[in-house]
């Protein structure tokens, strides 16, 4: 099964989300930071590779928040692992994303997130 990483990196209350370019697969749609973990990798390390490659962004990787297996329509399992950014170094640099912002975890549920993260969002934005 391929685990995927995603990181909550929160700033003033706010938690920053990402934009999918339209190149990529589910063009359009938001979701955390993050990626595939690749062998020998832990979580965490596959967490800071990732938010290096896509924020240009050097990261000390906190506690799991959540974690749980979903399935894309067609698609092999993955395991979903949320991970909290205790911090960063650097400044973010969104270019890997068609955009990026940053917003209260009340308000995520406004953007048209993933279908593998709305777990994920509805257990964060209700406490």
């Amino acid at each position: 099964m391929t685990t995927v990483v995603a990181g909550i990196l929160e700033r003033g209350g706010e938690v920053l989300a990402c934009r999918r370019r339209g190149d990529q697969d589910h063009p359009g749609k938001w979701e955390f930071p993050g990626g595939k973990v690749e062998p020998g990798e832990s979580p965490e390390q596959a967490l800071a590779r990732e938010l290096r490659e896509e924020l240009g962004i050097e990261a000390r990787i906190g506690a799991e928040i959540q974690r749980y297996e979903f399935t894309y329509p067609g698609k092999k399992p993955i395991l979903l692992i949320f991970l909290r950014v205790e911090s960063w170094q650097g400044e973010l640099d969104g270019s890997f994303f068609a955009e990026t912002c940053w917003r209260s975890a009340e308000r995520l549920g406004e953007l048209d997130f993933l279908e593998g993260d709305e777990p994920f969002l509805k257990f964060f934005c209700t406490g």
